[in-house]
């Protein structure tokens, strides 16, 4: 292997579009994107790759890079002895999961920044996460691992093949996940109900610190509730929902909640908020909101889309507002994690004034801070909303503070656009505005689909990222199936057949470059990506629902919307790739679990009218207004232009006015034309 450093390498990163990537264009370690230039260079010398994987919001990721990459005697050592490559895994997600999968065969807690040591064929042999310039925190210091790697890769090779061949096997193997039969509610019943008794009854959420949001298992937790009437089921998630929106998770200025909490009680947040934790959790407000139409639920839902709308709108290469959502909000600002956020006692004085007693007392402001001598403003201490009045003039010392934080220096942005978490919040969005009857909303929703669709496919292929006029990576699964999900919810509002035709059309292109033959279930990655080392399969929510999971709603849907029955059989071979799963670990296979509920248990609603009649919205109106986890919508201008399967196919208006149908597999219900008989039919 030379010891001298190639001198024409340099830093490879000014070109790219990562805000990630380009944080990093001026370090003095020689960085290069993953790509096939990268891996025959290290090829050609014989060295082995430093993969460093995270992404703009990431504030270890900043640690390290200001300890680490910004030092140029840890870089000599770097660019001496490695091949230094960097991955944003916002953009890659494939290449994160295969080398988070392997850092956890190596028995090791995955994260980022991910710091993976590779043989020049991409294989991983060793890794971890944060590494700390020196000794500390347990861990070796940087400059000792990475002058401890070079010597094993040069004088110990046998050990390098061996960790390779066993770490690339159980890869392997884990593309195999456990195959065995039906999955049937009583089996999802009785998670629930063991996942209920995980909740901390105090503070909400599972488990203790650090504590994430984790949609998927609320919702398991709350459709539940709404199946089988379990009160303590609803009581879990309430708890948790009320907690996470006083605590100080919430930004309870600007709207939107931050990634996780680093304590127990929701007030720690690690800053950074993400435009996919954010969809999913505006689900649960809407649901909490429309089942208990409580105060509280309402006004977050209206503050984080207000947050989304005002904050999180991409720009394309010349500044300007395009439709799509950006990704992410970063924890730091100059330098410090969650600077932005934090207030102190004389600040809150001076800018309230007389008003600044009753905010301080309500939202946890006092003398030394409740945070490194700062205040996270929150109101765990008095989580329940007070009369209107006081919550009138709370609001309005909100709005000051606001507008004085406004001349902040802003977090990090990053503004690139990804089709999953569009797809996400582009669905979250538009039942959101179906429930409150926010138009503008819907418009929204829509026009951040037309975006993904017109502007990030090329001959019918979906790309997973865009950024300032560059579309960059070929689509993974979740990208599909989060964007043909959100097709089917604007078809299930606006009724525009081009919906659910670009759902089928995206569904057929899964099956035909994602789906395992031989096994079953869907693979992450095409079958025409050639720079990944294995393909992985898995159906495990992480922050994000999987795939696979988002796919089996997806082909549940279009089974009932279209008559198919070859969507329910897929849907079925789907399931039965993944159940044996459950024996292994249930937790991280809820969104699977909620959609193999929905296809055993769909609710389908007919409307027989014309959509902008106004018997029409009203018996719309009852129908967003109830909490149905398992609806499915359709609203035709007669029974005939339903599938001739469907239970209520050559249903027509009654007494000529728009009249709904709530049908259980083939049975449906008398014809309903007043808006209270629906909603009582929707509740039985």
């Amino acid at each position: 292997m030379p010891d001298t450093i190639d001198p024409a390498r340099e830093n490879q990163l000014a070109n790219e579009t990562s805000p990630y990537l380009l944080q990093h264009k001026s370090n003095p370690v020689d960085w290069q994107p993953w790509g096939t230039e990268a891996l025959a260079e290290a090829k050609r010398e014989d060295k082995p790759i430093l993969l460093s994987v995270g992404y703009a919001a990431c504030h270890w990721c900043h640690v390290m890079a200001h300890e680490s990459f910004e030092d140029s005697d840890v870089a000599e050592l770097m660019n001496r002895h490695f091949v230094n490559i960097k991955v944003d895994r916002e953009e890659r997600p494939d290449l994160d999961s295969i080398y988070q999968q392997a850092l956890a065969l190596l028995g090791q807690h995955g994260g980022w920044p991910l710091t993976m040591f590779l043989t020049p064929d991409g294989e991983p042999f060793w890794g971890g996460t944060y590494f700390p310039k020196q000794d500390m925190y347990g861990r070796p210091g940087f400059p000792r691992v990475l002058e401890a790697i070079a010597q094993v890769y040069r004088d110990e090779p046998d050990k390098v093949h061996k960790n390779v061949a066993a770490i690339q096997n159980a890869l392997q193997d884990l593309a195999k996940p456990q195959r065995a039969g039906v999955i049937d509610l009583a089996t999802i019943d009785g998670i629930a109900d063991r996942l209920a008794g995980e909740i901390d009854p105090q503070n909400g959420g599972l488990g203790s610190a650090p504590k994430f949001p984790q949609p998927g298992i609320l919702k398991l937790l709350w459709r539940s509730y709404i199946r089988r009437g379990q009160a303590t089921h609803r009581e879990a998630v309430e708890l948790t929902l009320r907690q996470m929106s006083q605590g100080g998770i919430y930004d309870h200025l600007g709207g939107g909640y931050a990634r996780y909490a680093v304590d127990e009680r929701w007030l720690v947040p690690h800053f950074e908020k993400m435009l996919y934790d954010n969809a999913q959790i505006l689900d649960l407000l809407v649901w909490a909101w429309q089942d208990t139409k409580k105060p509280l639920y309402r006004q977050r839902v209206y503050e984080t889309v207000g947050w989304l709308l005002r904050e999180m709108i991409a720009r394309d290469a010349d500044s300007h507002p395009v439709d799509a959502f950006a990704a992410t909000l970063d924890a730091d600002s100059e330098g410090e994690e969650g600077k932005f956020y934090v207030w102190d006692a004389d600040e809150i004085d001076r800018i309230l004034g007389e008003d600044a007693e009753l905010f301080k007392q309500l939202y946890d402001v006092r003398p030394g801070g409740n945070w490194e001598g700062k205040t996270i403003l929150n109101r765990l201490h008095n989580p329940n909303l007070l009369d209107k009045a006081t919550e009138n003039r709370l609001a309005e010392c909100r709005k000051k503070l606001f507008e004085v934080r406004k001349d902040r220096v802003r977090p990090g942005w990053d503004d690139k656009v990804l089709a999953d978490w569009n797809g996400l919040m582009i669905a979250a969005l538009a039942e959101a505005a179906a429930a409150f009857e926010e138009p503008a909303w819907l418009e929204a929703a829509q026009a951040a689909f037309a975006f993904v669709r017109d502007t990030m496919q090329v001959d019918g292929r979906l790309k997973h990222a865009w950024r300032r006029g560059k579309l960059n990576h070929p689509a993974t699964l979740d990208d599909y199936a989060s964007m043909a999900k959100a097709a089917l919810t604007l078809f299930e509002h606006t009724g525009q057949a081009a919906y659910l035709e670009q759902a089928k059309a995206w569904v057929s292109v899964v099956d035909r470059h994602y789906w395992d033959e031989e096994d079953g279930g869907y693979f992450f990655t095409a079958d025409d990506v050639d720079d990944v080392i294995v393909r992985t399969k898995h159906a495990h929510d992480s922050a994000q629902p999987s795939g696979n999971g988002l796919m089996l709603g997806v082909l549940t849907r279009l089974h009932y919307l279209t008559g198919d029955s070859g969507y329910r059989e897929q849907a079925e071979a789907l399931i039965q790739a993944f159940s044996g799963e459950l024996e292994r670990n249930f937790v991280p296979l809820c969104t699977l679990l909620n959609n193999v509920e929905l296809l055993n248990n769909a609710m389908q609603v007919v409307i027989v009218g014309p959509r902008d009649a106004a018997e029409t919205a009203a018996l719309l109106r009852e129908v967003h207004s109830a909490c149905l986890p398992d609806r499915i919508l359709q609203v035709v201008a007669d029974g005939d232009a339903l599938p001739s399967n469907h239970p209520a196919a050559s249903k027509q208006m009654a007494e000529g006015r728009a009249t709904a149908f709530v049908c259980r597999g083939q049975t449906c219900s008398l014809p309903i034309m007043e808006p209270a008989g629906l909603a009582q039919a929707l509740r039985a």
